[in-house]
């Protein structure tokens, strides 16, 4: 299979190279194994702006900022192939997020099981997890079965051995304390549920991969992006316009990437976890400036509970106008409100020249 013919570490420095060859044959084709999984799941190719090259494109650029290291970190139980396409995974996810389509449950733990995420993301999950359990009413048995499963990662199987019960005993009893306990938990404090689908395994890739092999682009944009030339791929997201682009990639000095919160500070999903990421967020802290980025929480209650932390916001703006805020659609996500219910808010930040808003905002 032709999958073997080079090494892991021979197609990473291919990536790093920009070798047209290897990035046809590798990155461009495994992309697309993961775009054909994702679009009979999500039918990406409906979506505007969804299309395969386009979040290939997103994928490249962030793997290009950090020179491919994660995919240099795989788990040596995963292949190469297998990891990569779970990273695309969540490009695939966040795009879905921004264009607020039904894509099902992105959880803490997913993002910690991704290619993208670090050890205070984990130490941050298993604090969470023993704050469930520390909350609610559980017993022995029931503490077990959680801690067990999401902070250590045994299977029902193992759990099952260890608490001297069936397997489908442990599945039923996860199953209830997910639905009663764990879901209305996180959906309240964390802004994230835990329904969604096991990162795919080698057999689920290997099942769904395309056979036959296409020709995607005649040249390929990583040799001029090794090179430094940048990908042009959409407008610079800050020109004339005063309106906020839908994905931000990066920021000038002065700018500040605006985004909704949770009053905890658990920045898991979404553009806060965007924020955290690129940006200087703090886990932790749910309301304010923290390094390039402005904190608006939004999962506290209904509308009138947002809005006096909107009304700080720009009143900050106004005694800071050397800054430039970017403000995302916040509320619009997992929160759960619509534009015309936000949009309001904002109001009076029309007039202020260095807010700028959504568009149609």
């Amino acid at each position: 299979m032709y999958y073997q013919e080079l090494s892991d570490n021979e197609i990473l420095q291919g990536f790093r190279s920009g070798d047209t060859w290897i990035i046809r044959r590798y990155f461009y084709e495994w992309c697309r194994v993961g775009y054909n999984i994702f679009d009979k799941r999500y039918q990406l190719s409906s979506k505007e702006s969804l299309d395969f090259m386009s979040l290939t494109h997103q994928y490249a650029l962030y793997l290009m900022e950090h020179d491919w290291k994660p995919l240099e970190d795989h788990s040596p139980e995963v292949s190469l192939r297998t990891w990569l396409i779970n990273g695309f995974r969540y490009v695939v996810l966040d795009a879905l997020k921004w264009y607020r389509k039904e894509y099902g449950s992105l959880t803490f733990k997913d993002y910690m099981l991704s290619f993208d995420a670090g050890n205070d993301l984990r130490l941050q999950f298993k604090r969470m997890v023993e704050d469930v359990c520390d909350h609610a009413d559980l017993n022995r048995q029931e503490r077990l079965i959680i801690t067990m499963m999401l902070i250590s990662g045994f299977k029902g199987k193992e759990v099952a051995i260890e608490l001297g019960v069936t397997p489908s005993a442990v599945s039923q009893k996860y199953k209830q304390l997910k639905e009663s306990i764990i879901i209305p938990y996180f959906k309240k404090n964390f802004d994230m549920d835990l329904d969604m689908p096991e990162v795919f395994d080698e057999s689920t890739v290997a099942a769904c991969e395309v056979r036959e092999r296409r020709s995607i682009l005649p040249s390929s944009p990583f040799k001029k992006a090794s090179m430094g030339m940048a990908l042009d791929l959409e407008e610079p997201y800050m020109e004339k316009k005063r309106t906020t682009p839908g994905f931000i990639k990066e920021l000038q000095p002065n700018e500040i990437f605006v985004f909704g919160s949770n009053l905890k500070g658990m920045h898991g999903g979404g553009a806060a976890y965007i924020a955290y990421r690129k940006f200087g967020a703090i886990m932790g802290q749910g309301v304010g400036l923290q390094g390039q980025s402005y904190a608006i929480p939004t999962m506290q209650g209904g509308v009138e509970t947002i809005r006096p932390y909107v009304d700080e916001f720009i009143e900050f703006a106004k005694q800071h106008p050397e800054k430039v805020f970017l403000v995302t659609r916040i509320g619009c996500g997992i929160a759960g409100f619509t534009d015309s219910e936000i949009s309001p808010l904002f109001a009076a930040a029309h007039d202020i020249d260095n807010i700028v808003l959504p568009p149609g905002w």
